[in-house]
């Protein structure tokens, strides 16, 4: 992933909080180090902005969650998760981290998705049609196919999870 990475790119994150949450919990039974994958994402670049995408679900915790995320240079993007008739929910920022990164896609030379999710996959064809670098960051047992090709660089959290994951205590 180093190839094609210099000093003065610069750089935005968008992370879906929730994806990486639920792939590291199910996949690996622990918590994604959003402060690593941060890092990693910007790698000695020129971070223009950082956004981490979360649904508001009022479980304890979350507001300290938050708050640790702006502390780590995260611009914290909150919804409420809706609740429909019958029981069914939905939380999903797909349409919100969309217009972000279109929004921002003439400030920058690299946007960096952390999400497993396929349908960003038409975001990351947009992306480097406007002449950006595309680098998706995720755990590959549950990332689309169809994101890992459109990108052009593709990180594993599967391969170095213990560089990525806070092991549960």
């Amino acid at each position: 992933m180093q190839s094609h990475r210099h000093k003065e790119q610069r750089v935005g994150v968008f992370v879906d909080v929730s994806n990486m949450y639920y792939s590291a919990k199910n996949l690996h039974q622990s918590k994604v180090d959003f402060s690593r994958v941060l890092k990693t994402a910007v790698s000695r670049r020129m971070l223009i902005r950082a956004f981490a995408y979360v649904i508001k679900a009022d479980v304890g915790a979350e507001k300290d969650f938050f708050e640790a995320l702006s502390l780590q240079g995260f611009e914290v993007r909150a919804k409420e998760l809706q609740v429909f008739y019958g029981g069914a929910k939905k939380g999903d920022w797909d349409v919100g981290l969309c217009m972000d990164a279109i929004r921002l896609m003439d400030k920058v030379d690299v946007m960096v998705l952390v999400s497993g999710d396929g349908d960003y996959a038409d975001l990351l064809d947009y992306a480097k049609s406007r002449g950006v670098r595309t680098e998706v960051i995720g755990f590959g047992r549950n990332t689309s196919g169809k994101l890992v090709e459109q990108a052009d660089d593709f990180l594993d959290m599967d391969k170095a999870a213990s560089s990525f994951l806070i092991k549960n205590q």
